[in-house]
């Protein structure tokens, strides 16, 4: 590992989609190594993916530094990496794009880093994506859920 830039591993579960819920966070810089995870009574895998991604920056100590984040959602690299997110910023998600209220989180808290997202396949030999997807899963069959309220309200 680089150790001139912060890397980043996320990845998002859910049981039922929507069901319980839980996303992981693998954060490496030099030697150091944090670990992050939580789950929810009701949300949907597309929502943990991204919130893993939010976790992960919001608990960033500096802003100095690149980061480049490892997911295996397309959903969130390709909204990212292939300006979907810009464009349903730009038309304030009109015709119903999902996941308003965290996009919106996100698009925030990202103006403060340089960052790149690399996809990588789920469910592989990557040892740091199944560290994060069994982080996500073991919270998302934890006691103790949290609301995801942005997910709750909208029903």
């Amino acid at each position: 590992m680089s150790s001139n830039k912060i890397i980043i591993y996320t990845d998002g579960s859910s049981r039922g989609n929507p069901g319980p819920g839980g996303y992981g966070v693998l954060m490496m810089f030099g030697s150091h190594r944090k670990e992050l995870s939580g789950g929810y009574r009701l949300t949907t895998n597309n929502r943990m993916e991204l919130l893993a991604v939010i976790k992960g920056l919001e608990s960033l100590k500096k802003n100095d530094l690149p980061v480049v984040i490892y997911s295996d959602s397309q959903y969130v690299v390709k909204a990212v990496k292939e300006g979907w997110l810009n464009n349903w910023i730009r038309t304030d998600f009109k015709g119903g794009k999902k996941n308003k209220d965290l996009w919106k989180h996100y698009h925030a808290i990202s103006r403060q880093f340089r960052i790149d997202f690399i996809w990588v396949k789920g469910h592989a030999e990557n040892p740091h994506n199944n560290r994060c997807d069994q982080l996500a899963t073991e919270a998302a069959d934890g006691k103790d859920l949290q609301v995801d309220e942005g997910y709750e309200s909208e029903k």
